[in-house]
């Protein structure tokens, strides 16, 4: 990780949450400038269990004079224009977000307010601003709604499948529609930024990436019950909790990806940049697991039985089979791999993951 990036200053929203503080971290390796911009919203949708004071200071610890810390909200675009006409910014990681359904359908308006009109206030100032920075987006295979839910699926014992002749059955790509369908309150207000950022891309011509995530996990994850599977499932069994699974008897897949992966993708995409690109990214076939067998997993690790309830209701709009088809992202970036596969990321949360 050469010195040749010095002096370069990079952007991140939500900087203490799980892909910002590993962003962070990243990019400060490489001798970037790093600005954070976090207001610990976390702790407003999930309760205090789920603030993310920890992560924020454990980056202040580590980055030291490399992190400079702006408590600001996106939806205050006074305050964001202050920080880009003092900055010119190489990259902007925008990771910020209201990111559960659950919690969105309780106040629609908070949750396009900063998802959708946060977004695009941060795409008017990198415009205005800094026109010449790399603008990466996280979004979410949430933009697809419920349409992954039409897909022919078999009952396994232990997951649900595709039939292997199936044209997704290595995963779901970028031509899957985004319309006529259910995508839930949070999925409509990540539609809305998700396609704006296109157009900064294909309208005005500006380098961004928008980056459609499965499920995204790593120790740093604040697991909350109604955002961050993994981590709060593997914080309910270390901790002798109920951990209740929604409908689809616990078969339903999902794939996930470390947060050091896509970082990993983040800054191949900044090396290379292109305009108004998307790509869907997450464990793939790579990694990917069943909430069954995620169970017994986690339990032969910590060596100790979860306690689950069952409910017969599934989360309205829960996908019940989704894994990233990553190809579109490892054509355009080769040089690109996994360095975590499914086991490896339970092993990690369990030894080192954040449980308060």
């Amino acid at each position: 990780m050469g010195s040749s990036q010095h002096n370069k200053k990079v952007l991140i929203t939500g900087s203490a949450g799980l892909i910002g503080s590993e962003s962070a971290k990243f990019f400060a390796a490489l001798g970037f400038e790093i600005h954070g911009i976090d207001n610990d919203m976390r702790k407003y949708f999930f309760g205090k269990e789920a603030s993310t004071k920890w992560s924020l200071r454990n980056l202040k610890e580590q980055l030291r004079n490399k992190y400079i810390h702006h408590n600001i909200d996106i939806r205050d675009s006074k305050k964001l224009t202050e920080i880009f006409k003092k900055n010119k910014f190489d990259l902007i990681i925008h990771t910020a977000a209201q990111p559960s359904h659950d919690w969105a359908a309780k106040e629609p308006i908070t949750d396009f307010t900063i998802n959708a009109l946060g977004t695009l206030y941060l795409l008017e100032n990198f415009r205005k601003y800094s026109q010449e920075a790399v603008f990466i987006f996280t979004s979410t295979n949430k933009v697809y709604g419920d349409l992954p839910n039409n897909l022919p699926l078999i009952e396994l014992e232990t997951r649900f499948e595709l039939p292997k002749d199936h044209k997704y059955y290595k995963g779901i790509d970028e031509s899957m529609s985004i319309d006529n369908s259910m995508h839930s309150i949070f999925g409509a207000s990540k539609v809305a930024a998700d396609v704006m950022v296109q157009e900064y891309g294909k309208y005005f011509g500006l380098k961004t990436a928008i980056f459609r995530g499965g499920c995204l996990t790593g120790p740093a994850h604040s697991g909350a019950k109604l955002h961050g599977f993994l981590a709060f499932l593997i914080k309910c069994i270390a901790k002798g909790e109920k951990y209740t699974i929604f409908g689809y008897k616990g078969k339903q897949v999902r794939d996930n990806i470390h947060s050091y992966d896509l970082v990993n993708a983040f800054y191949h995409f900044y090396k290379k940049p292109r305009k108004g690109e998307v790509y869907n990214i997450g464990g793939s076939r790579h990694s990917n697991t069943s909430i069954l067998e995620a169970i017994e997993k986690i339990e032969q690790v910590l060596n100790k039985n979860a306690k689950i309830e069952y409910s017969d209701k599934n989360r309205s709009g829960d996908h019940q089979w989704y894994i990233s088809d990553v190809s579109k992202f490892k054509t355009h970036y080769p040089d690109w791999d996994f360095m975590y596969n499914n086991d490896m990321i339970i092993k990690e949360i369990c030894k080192s993951g954040h449980f308060q």
